[in-house]
């Protein structure tokens, strides 16, 4: 990829289910590094293609990825009666904490299954594992979105999460880096605030995160981290992102921001989208489809160049074609493992 034709250091949703003459050419113009959907933009199997080859149209690349949030539980993009929806995380956690071999197995089958329904569609990146601990006393915003409070071992699953989705041809993307499990209220209203001391953060909230420093992928946590910086979010900080996610987790994947439209970030979205990619983040993700937003954040974006092209190049060359899986034997072995929580 030369610097003439890298996209430009945004992801960006779309309002609907179709893209209409004017977003196409607003798409066309913008040309976004990639795309995101939401459960707004998917209605059934044959539409959700046919968004995908639209948004991939508009931007003339067919390997624009288009990235989702399937976790399952809370957070599912994709659902019923079209797509399976998968259990939360917090079950195959609990699994595991009861028989290790049993919940990495689970865990493993349940990210192959996902990645079968994601690349069915055309969809290329899905936001998971997600490898925040989870903490009694913290905001429900992670809750059972969780693996588990135990670092290493949520570290393992997450692994066996991420080479799920890998052999069904699915790139994972970690989040929310370097950690929102200790936060005491949810980023998509305000801005939490962790005063844990930086040594205890090492010893918990960074350590699944560093054992997944080798994923192509992964967001930030719009949380301030008051021990390495008490003024600004994570996303926002370079000192978060340099010291921490880049310094002790050792992360050299594609960084994306979390999305930039929720309120734990102040400012305009253009500043927004400006202060993350001065901080260290490789790419602006925006996801609300509004149009006056994101005029912002593109006029606010470069193209990609530098360390952030050569992350991105690293993404995409991550794909490939699945690796053979028999759907339905997947289904009754996760079945058999959690019972039948996994809707046929």
């Amino acid at each position: 990829m030369t610097a003439r034709d890298a996209p430009r250091a945004v992801i960006l949703g779309c309002a609907g289910p179709a893209l209409d003459e004017r977003e196409s050419r607003f798409l066309s113009d913008a040309d976004p590094a990639g795309f995101i959907l939401f459960k707004r933009n998917c209605e059934n199997p044959a539409q959700t293609r046919a968004l995908i080859s639209a948004l991939r149209e508009a931007v003339s690349r067919e390997d624009a990825p288009v990235l989702i949030d399937q976790e399952g539980g809370r957070v599912v993009r994709l659902g019923q009666p079209h797509w399976r929806e998968p259990p939360a995380a917090a079950l195959l956690g609990r699994l595991a904490a009861r028989d290790e071999a049993a919940g990495l197995r689970a865990a493993w089958l349940n990210a192959r299954l996902v990645a079968t329904d994601l690349h069915a569609l055309g969809i290329t990146v899905n936001c998971m594992p997600v490898l925040d601990l989870h903490f009694a006393d913290a905001s429900k915003v992670v809750g059972d979105r969780s693996l588990g409070a135990d670092p290493d071992l949520v570290g393992r699953l997450g692994r066996a999460v991420a080479d799920g989705l890998s052999a069904g041809g699915i790139v994972p993307a970690v989040k929310h880096l370097p950690g929102h499990g200790r936060a005491a209220a949810d980023s998509h209203a305000v801005l939490p605030r962790v005063d844990a001391p930086l040594d205890a953060l090492r010893a918990r909230d960074f350590v699944p995160f560093g054992a997944l420093r080798d994923v192509p992928a992964g967001l930030t946590a719009h949380v301030c981290y008051e021990a390495i910086d008490p003024n600004r979010p994570g996303t926002l900080s370079p000192a978060v992102i340099g010291e921490a996610v880049r310094g002790a987790i050792g992360f050299d994947g594609l960084l994306l921001s979390d999305d930039l439209s929720m309120g734990a970030l102040t400012g305009s979205v253009g500043a927004r989208a400006a202060g993350a990619l001065a901080a260290g983040c490789d790419v602006a993700l925006h996801c609300n489809g509004k149009r006056d937003e994101m005029e912002e954040v593109v006029a606010a974006a470069p193209r990609l160049g530098g360390l952030a092209r050569e992350r991105f190049a690293r993404m995409l060359a991550a794909r490939h074609a699945p690796e053979p899986f028999e759907e339905a034997a997947g289904r009754r072995a996760l079945d058999a493992l959690l019972g039948p929580v996994t809707p046929p």
